[in-house]
């Protein structure tokens, strides 16, 4: 457990701009009865899951636009707080199977049962005829550590099975990647985008429950239905035809129909040293897809700053969930109460807080809510790309994606704790609770990788992403180990994700204020935080800023 403390000359700096005396004197007191209207009202079967393009998005909209517009906030985009984020939607028709042939034995995998597949490509149909098999292992090309699983293979129109997670994972080995801790290349996202860059016509995930860290049911509830993603400017052609996730029990019988021992070959995939291997055998499937396109809005307002406006603190969450399934009888609405109702009623809580202040920001402040997380941070990525101000005099962001409601806790973990000098900022915080911070518990989860901070993250903006603490003030860490783990279980991605009567919101409205103050402590100051030396995306910040100071 990492436990960490700003130093005492930063937390001299950070008292100047804002004292603790000021952040506790502002009229608008956060509530748990507050936090839960929102939720409750958000995660409403009224809302039907909220995702992107449907009715439930257009309620979201409405609910925050009237939300920012009560507190006075201004809008963020011109005249508007909408911002629009084209989407296009893909769904899988036809309850594809995927048909192996050439190995001792011919196989037929059941879509959802044994694999689920689909496109992002903008074509009307699918179709891998008689696509050769490749092993790749990690399906990892990281010239940086000296690593590629595609070396001395070309895979140009073939199908790839990749291994999930990355060998750090596998191996536990600290010099091996980041060891426990998932890298980009452990994330799916990477491993399907690779294999197009490599040309590969077909894409095939491995899931495990473990390294993946979610079960097949989070697969089978996440990647079917309306797959949103990105308009592109080829209609998606640069990708693979096909990508999917097998089960380990369809992997298991394609290694053996091939003759192969896909323990050993796992084994042999942990080392750079690694060959891809023909697995001499064909995949094939055919289905059609339905293809909408969507207009889906981020939401987003600010708080002008009263000296230097230009500059700009960014709170973020995320509106979307999964929607209702019709295919499912009985409650089939993914209600998203935790993921993410919590996280957006708290930014409204926050913006409610910062309108109120008599003492209003030095800087200004955004509350922006962004939509289409869930299906691969698309909402986040645009802004990204297109933001509203610009990510050179964007200070920092906090990111919110699910909120504490088991009650209090002694510590703050801290998603990809060590990343950057936010966490001494909200660390000194922490202190002034009476907490401390806690590296991420599960680091292994890649959690720092798969939420809307990183989109801003990857174009140099320092951000920082805290969550739930682990050790509950009177119940200990076993009690928050056990609520964890029943909702990864039974709710997260489920239509049980609902508000149940005996959630309590103590322990996030202690976490609201704790963000408050880390806020105001940034944007009541001159600082600058940056990522700590050696992290990834300490060069695209420099390169920035140093943009910025020339002009």
């Amino acid at each position: 457990m990492l436990k960490i403390v700003a130093g005492a000359g930063l937390v001299a700096v950070l008292l100047s701009g804002c004292s603790a005396d000021e952040t506790k004197t502002e009229p608008y007191v956060f509530t748990e009865s507050a936090l839960r209207q929102h939720v409750e009202t958000l995660a409403s079967d009224a809302f039907g899951g909220r995702a992107p393009g449907t009715p439930g998005e257009e309620l979201t909209l409405q609910y925050l636009e009237g939300a920012f517009k009560d507190m006075g906030l201004q809008p963020a985009n011109g005249d508007s707080y909408l911002q629009e984020v084209p989407l296009v939607s893909i769904e899988t028709q036809d309850n594809p199977v995927l048909t192996l042939r050439g190995g001792k034995t011919d196989h037929a995998f059941e879509y959802r049962a044994d694999q689920v597949i689909w496109t992002r490509r903008e074509d009307g149909s699918s179709l891998l005829n008689e696509s050769e098999l490749v092993f790749v292992g990690y399906g990892i090309n990281a010239p940086e550590r000296g690593w590629n699983d595609y070396e001395g293979v070309d895979v140009s129109g073939k199908t790839v099975v990749i291994l999930v997670n990355d060998p750090g994972f596998a191996t536990q080995d600290d010099s091996l990647f980041n060891g426990n801790a998932m890298t980009y290349y452990g994330r799916w996202t990477y491993k399907y985008d690779e294999a197009a860059r490599q040309g590969a016509a077909g894409a095939l995930i491995i899931h495990e429950t473990a390294p993946a860290a979610y079960p097949w049911a989070t697969v089978d509830s996440s990647w079917t239905g309306p797959q949103f993603g990105a308009v592109r400017a080829d209609g998606g052609s640069s990708l693979a035809a096909v990508e999917g996730w097998i089960t380990t029990g369809a992997a298991d019988k394609v290694f053996a129909a091939a003759g192969l021992d896909r323990a050993a070959l796992s084994q042999a995939a942990l080392s750079a040293d690694f060959k891809a291997v023909p697995m001499n055998m064909t995949i094939s499937t055919n289905f059609t897809n339905e293809i909408k396109h969507v207009t889906s809005y981020n939401v987003a307002a600010v708080l002008p700053g009263s000296e230097v406006p230009d500059e700009t603190f960014i709170y973020m969450a995320h509106w979307d969930h999964l929607g209702t399934d019709p295919t499912i009888e009985g409650d089939n609405i993914y209600n998203g109460a935790l993921d993410n109702a919590t996280g957006t009623g708290g930014l409204l809580e926050l913006a409610k807080k910062y309108a109120a202040a008599p003492e209003k920001p030095r800087r200004s402040v955004m509350f922006l809510s962004v939509t289409a997380e869930e299906q691969g941070l698309l909402g986040s990525a645009y802004y990204a790309a297109n933001p509203l101000r610009p990510l050179a005099d964007t200070v920092g962001g906090l990111n919110m994606d699910g909120l504490n409601y088991f009650g209090p806790t002694s510590d703050v973990s801290i998603v990809g704790l060590g990343n950057s000098e936010l966490d001494d900022i909200i660390g000194a915080a922490a202190f002034e609770q009476g907490r401390t911070l806690t590296a991420d518990a599960e680091p292994e989860k890649g959690y720092f990788y798969r939420s809307d901070h990183f989109e801003l993250a990857k174009f140099g903006v320092p951000m920082v992403y805290p969550g739930s603490g682990t050790i509950h003030k009177e119940k200990g860490k076993a009690f928050v180990d056990a609520v964890t783990a029943t909702y990864l279980a039974k709710n997260y991605h489920k239509p049980s994700d609902e508000i149940a009567d005996d959630w309590t919101f103590d322990g996030a409205i202690e976490d609201l204020e704790l963000y408050y103050t880390t806020g105001r402590r940034i944007v009541d100051t001159d600082i600058w935080p940056n990522w700590r030396d050696g992290n990834e995306f300490k060069a695209a910040r420099d390169k920035q800023r140093d943009a910025q100071k020339s002009k």
